[in-house]
């Protein structure tokens, strides 16, 4: 049996004396699309942080390809060129777009490629204006950030996380600072990389995207894994989950 790309057993995460994440264990299989669903303040960004090692966590253990994320052997810290490298293959797409404002949108994605992967300038361009291209921005490769739309911004980020090639891809609520005419172009996008293969943890609050696009939908509440299953079978099922069925409530029955 081959081992999950990324495995999570007992994670714990804590803020001073409130434990956010309690002892959570969650695998994703390579080429897997998974959402993680739940309500404001159940641990699902701080789980994506933590995957990442934006947040270093008290307990458990976060392996991607086997490898322990963030610690070293007898749970050291690892240096800040080490992370660097690891956050490289947990690329991340953050809800409010995080662009270099005085950089062009070819220059945000070239960014990494040539101070972590050590791509030349020419390499790095050529890359860049490739991903550029896959998500519709051929035309603003460029342009400023204050020059692009929301949902542009949004895609020149999806560009440079998965130019790195990273093994998996984070998604961290990505429409929520979108207008809402701007979020179909943003997850056709996402849409167009589950079908490439890509492997995906997203944290979403988009129900019909989740039941559409993931493989797995994961529902987190206060902290644990409260339920999770393959969309179609959990969101049938969910009279059998009270706190699911609570959150889904607070949505139109279209949705679904």
């Amino acid at each position: 049996m081959t081992e999950p790309l990324l495995s999570i057993r007992g994670l714990r995460k804590s803020f001073g004396t409130t434990e956010v994440l309690k002892s959570i264990d969650l695998n994703v299989e390579r080429g897997e699309v998974v959402s993680v669903i739940g309500p404001s303040g159940s641990g699902k960004t701080t789980l994506l942080r933590c995957v990442n090692f934006l947040e270093s966590y008290e307990g458990g253990s976060i392996k991607i390809d086997g490898v322990e994320v963030g610690f070293a052997e007898g749970r050291r810290r690892r240096g800040e060129r080490s992370l660097a490298r690891m956050r490289a293959e947990t690329g991340m797409v953050f809800q409010s777009f995080n662009l270099f404002p005085h950089l062009t949108a070819a220059d945000n994605v070239m960014l990494g490629l040539r101070k972590v992967r050590g791509k030349s300038r020419d390499e790095a361009r050529a890359i860049a204006e490739k991903w550029l291209d896959r998500v519709g921005l051929s035309q603003k490769a460029d342009a400023l950030p204050a020059e692009l739309s929301g949902g542009q911004q949004q895609r020149v980020g999806i560009a440079r996380a998965v130019a790195m090639e990273p093994k998996i891809l984070l998604l961290d609520e990505i429409t929520s600072a979108l207008d809402p005419e701007l979020v179909g172009e943003v997850l056709e996008v996402v849409r167009g990389l589950a079908a490439e293969g890509m492997t995906m943890l997203m944290v979403t609050h988009e129900i019909a995207f989740a039941r559409d696009a993931a493989d797995r939908i994961v529902f987190m509440f206060d902290g644990t894994v409260a339920a999770e299953g393959p969309p179609t079978e959990l969101l049938a099922q969910v009279d059998d989950h009270p706190r699911l069925a609570a959150f889904l409530a607070r949505f139109r029955a279209s949705h679904f």
